[in-house]
């Protein structure tokens, strides 16, 4: 189910029904960020310069991650189906889970 977000990806099932796979897309969302989570919580309790940086830097990726959303569905960036929109939301942030939790597991 992991899919590198082109813009042009169709999200639809066999059947065609794309809820079905914004829906799985999104509990794999949530586990993935789930990892995550537990990985910034290790390195924040180790405490030092190393949970400040991680820290600092979690707070700045949110923001910047939410400005880039915003501002791709100011523009239409995203298309304009529902299930498209919402596909193309979750890839936006799962992309990011996904490089936080491999930085995280070096």
């Amino acid at each position: 189910m992991t899919r590198k977000s082109t813009g042009s990806t169709s999200r639809k099932g066999p059947s065609g029904l794309e809820w079905p796979m914004v829906a799985a897309e999104t509990w794999l969302l949530g586990v993935e960020s789930s990892m995550v989570i537990w990985q910034r919580c290790v390195r924040l309790a180790a405490g030092g310069k190393q949970a400040e940086t991680e820290a600092t830097r979690m707070v700045m990726e949110k923001v910047q991650a939410q400005v880039e959303l915003a501002t791709t569905l100011a523009t239409g960036g995203f298309g304009s189906e529902p299930s498209q929109i919402a596909a193309r939301t979750i890839d936006h942030y799962r992309t990011r889970v996904r490089a936080n939790h491999f930085r995280l597991s070096r």
